[in-house]
């Protein structure tokens, strides 16, 4: 039997995903009865879809490209996945994938980083990071997912000026990226099935996810 293990972070009020976003506002549902027969709407939140575990979509960074509306569930869904472990290495280069068969999975960086998750060491500058070669190895390896338990797959240190290679290229190629993920040591390095589903939202090219893979 398969063995759910859930790889995304919660979202909490206030809290802070990255030091450049706004903090969630989650009120929650009324304690005062409803009408009979129906709910009191279930709370509400507020926050940017760069919040928590979560997905972006290639109008994240192309103005034609596809956003969550657009997702097909193939792309994010029951993957065959492969973890590679990196956690000796700041930046990743394609050197990581040497050997390794990814055509078709979801790849997921096991860094490490999620272990100073909403600490100031999080969103610093030295976190670990894809190179834009390291991208290219992966378009070219067939992945169809990339993920990583870090802040993002590029360089966040202010000499980038915002530049963001990494992600073009996988976005580009139409590939789906997954940040902020965690607990990926519970994972094996294959042999998983891994999920990461957005709500199916117009306009909108980031969204958190509740990521999780089928082991066994």
């Amino acid at each position: 039997m398969s063995k759910p293990v859930d790889v995304s972070h919660q979202i909490t009020d206030g809290m802070i995903t990255s030091p450049n976003l706004p903090e969630p506002s989650i009120t929650e549902s009324s304690t005062a009865p409803g009408t009979a027969g129906h709910g009191n709407g279930g709370g509400r939140v507020a926050m940017a879809g760069a919040t928590g575990t979560y997905v972006e979509m290639p109008a994240h960074r192309y103005r034609d490209g596809a956003d969550l509306a657009d997702l097909d569930l193939d792309r994010v869904a029951d993957l065959p996945g492969a973890v590679v472990d990196v956690a000796d290495a700041r930046q990743i280069g394609p050197e990581a994938f040497s050997g390794l068969e990814l055509r078709g999975r979801a790849v997921l960086l096991r860094t490490g980083w999620d272990r100073h998750w909403r600490t100031e060491a999080y969103g610093g500058f030295d976190h670990p990071h894809l190179t834009e070669a390291a991208a290219k190895t992966l378009v070219e390896a067939g992945a169809v997912l990339v993920g990583i338990d870090s802040v993002g797959v590029d360089d966040t240190a202010p000499a980038t000026e915002g530049a963001r290679p990494a992600l073009a290229v996988l976005l580009a190629a139409g590939i789906p990226v997954v940040s902020h993920l965690c607990l990926l040591d519970e994972l094996p390095n294959e042999g998983f099935r891994f999920f990461a589903v957005p709500a199916k939202v117009r306009g909108l090219a980031a969204f958190p996810v509740r990521a999780f893979a089928l082991v066994g």
